[in-house]
């Protein structure tokens, strides 16, 4: 067995060119106290993130405790099958990745280890993260509503249960419903008000599209700029980007668009998190909840979620400029553990619509 386990740590040698624990798979899960006894060593993380921020925050963990961090990049989806594939010979110590629906995949495919950590408990707000420690949220960002600013506001446009008002027939472009964004939402209105409800609003949504669903949210964002849509729905890390470019075409762009955080009289708006988990056979699994407790530091949080301009999630954390100018907001405490749950309602939901 041992033979084997080495074997697949030359693998991770090869794919990350860096070297990769040898020691062997310890399930079940660890209390931060023990974490603290480990004075180096490494850790292997699989990620779908690829920011040069995050260099800097691997090199500064380094630096503050000795531990190496190696990696492998790829999308979520591949990134969760390769583990699975790997089974108990896989280097894989940690996931980290976009959506509680995606982390939700992650937990169904049974390759996560819960941790115990009050560290984590304290930093992270409960309804970031998964009740029994299976996974993490480290960086948030909000599904806001967008509106050509030319235009003028839309009447009747506060809450996403107002995408579906008759008014807006014809004004409404969206991404499909296969994205995993979209998803998520109609999975937190199905928490919220009921499958009844929620397929209401999604055929609302559907009777109002000005073309076929097409493109990501950087798309949306230009055709609501150019007046090809007259409103959309994006997260609001593709708008900083736009708000925060060198590129002057891009920040007009940007300045063409009105922007509503929907249902602040009410819940508040939907937020989904970017987050990790230490896998099931992590090898360095003491290192893997070293570096999970390291990123909800104010300096790491400002690492990661400025990378892909989001939200941090522990309160003491500054924004990012790009993420100022979108303004303060009331976000919705609903636990984001229930998107994935209630993801196969969602699909059979959107399928049912039109909205395809």
């Amino acid at each position: 067995m041992r033979r084997f386990k080495s074997y697949f740590s030359i693998l991770f040698t090869i794919a990350a060119t860096t070297a990769c624990s040898p020691s062997g798979p310890n399930e079940g899960s660890v209390n931060s106290d023990e974490v603290k006894a480990v004075d180096a060593g490494e850790v292997n993380i699989y990620t779908s993130r690829h920011y040069d921020t995050d260099l800097a925050l691997y090199d500064d963990f380094t630096a503050q405790t000795g531990i190496k961090v190696n990696r492998i990049e790829a999308g979520s989806n591949a990134l969760i099958e390769r583990i699975k594939s790997e089974g108990e010979f896989s280097p894989a110590d940690m996931l980290i990745t976009v959506d509680a629906g995606v982390l939700w995949r992650a937990e169904e495919a049974e390759i996560l280890s819960p941790v115990n950590s009050d560290v984590l408990d304290a930093r992270i707000p409960s309804y970031l993260r998964h009740p029994d420690g299976e996974w993490f949220g480290l960086s948030k960002r909000a599904r806001v509503i967008i509106y050509n600013k030319a235009n003028g506001r839309p009447d009747n446009l506060n809450r996403y249960e107002d995408l579906a008002n008759a008014a807006h027939k014809g004004k409404i472009c969206m991404r499909s419903s296969s994205n995993i964004y979209n998803i998520s939402l109609l999975s937190s209105l199905v928490e919220r008000a009921g499958e009844e409800v929620a397929g209401a609003w999604a055929k609302g949504v559907v009777d109002n599209f000005a073309r076929r669903p097409q493109s990501n949210d950087s798309g949306q964002i230009e055709a609501v700029a150019s007046g090809e849509c007259g409103i959309s729905m994006v997260n609001t890390y593709y708008l900083a980007r736009y708000a925060g470019s060198d590129d002057p075409a891009k920040r007009a762009i940007f300045d063409n668009l009105g922007v509503v955080f929907p249902n602040q009289d009410g819940r508040g708006t939907h937020v989904n998190i970017s987050g990790a988990a230490v896998t099931r056979h992590a090898p360095n699994r003491a290192n893997s909840v070293r570096f999970l407790e390291y990123l909800t530091s104010v300096s790491a949080q400002a690492y990661f979620a400025d990378g892909n301009n989001e939200y941090p999630v522990a309160s003491d954390a500054p924004k990012g400029a790009a993420v100022k100018t979108l303004g303060t907001f009331k976000e919705d405490s609903l636990d984001v553990s229930t998107f994935g749950p209630n993801q196969e309602t969602a699909i059979k939901l959107f399928d049912k619509s039109g909205w395809n």
